[in-house]
């Protein structure tokens, strides 16, 4: 069994990746930070016996990013599950026009990276007539939050209608909505830990989901903090 991840040498990324390995899954990832996939590699190899590929990749480089996906399926023939979970979150307001290079980096991130990883791996699933395609929306994706929400609103639709045009082809997509989880992101902050939801819960919510039988797709999941958002 294989998997990519993108964006997954830390926060909820890295503990999917972490579950799957446990799992027995090969895996897959990219992300901008060669340090952090180096460490990441050398940790894994050591804790479990899956195959582990790391690759430096600048997910706002079209090119670069279907290179990589390439490569994977190249490699392993098969992918068995795509978890588009790389992204950025920049707090701006879209009615200001000095945030126009902010919008188009979540943009390119947040979206297009998707939709490029996306394209490179269907035709492998397409021809084994399986998979599954999670995409790591956020519970923007329903909330008016920023120009962020918007690169989440698209991703979200994104995912309607990939899982529209992918069905017959026996492909699952389904799209993760998680409010605010505990993650680097959220260091330093006053609130305390138990106030965000944990990235290993997520991580066994993806899989757990993956385990349902090929008859059944979550299309949609949101999980919030059990006090609400934040």
């Amino acid at each position: 069994m294989n998997a990519i991840i993108t964006g997954a040498t830390k926060g909820i990324g890295r503990a999917i990746a972490t579950l799957l390995a446990q799992k027995g899954f090969n895996i897959a990832v990219c992300a901008r930070t060669e340090a952090d996939l180096l460490a990441m590699k050398e940790s894994f190899d050591a804790l479990y016996t899956v195959e582990t590929l790391v690759q430096q990749v600048d997910l706002s480089d079209k090119k670069a990013v279907k290179s990589f996906a390439k490569e994977v399926v190249k490699r392993w023939g098969k992918v068995d599950i795509l978890i588009n979970n790389a992204g950025v979150f920049i707090p701006c307001a879209l009615a200001n026009p000095d945030n126009e290079d902010a919008f188009e980096k979540m943009m390119d991130l947040n979206l297009y990276s998707t939709y490029y990883m996306t394209q490179s791996v269907l035709p492998s699933m397409i021809e084994h007539q399986g998979g599954h395609i999670f995409n790591m929306c956020s519970i923007a994706s329903i909330m008016p939050y920023g120009a962020y929400a918007v690169s989440k609103h698209a991703m979200l639709g994104f995912s309607k209608v990939l899982r529209e045009e992918v069905k017959e082809e026996g492909i699952r997509v389904t799209a993760i909505m998680p409010g605010a989880t505990y993650t680097a992101s959220w260091e330093g902050t006053d609130l305390p830990k138990n106030r965000f939801m944990k990235a290993e819960d997520i991580a066994q919510s993806v899989f757990d989901i993956y385990q349902l039988s090929d008859c059944t797709v979550v299309e949609e999941i949101i999980l919030r903090p059990q006090l609400g958002d934040i």
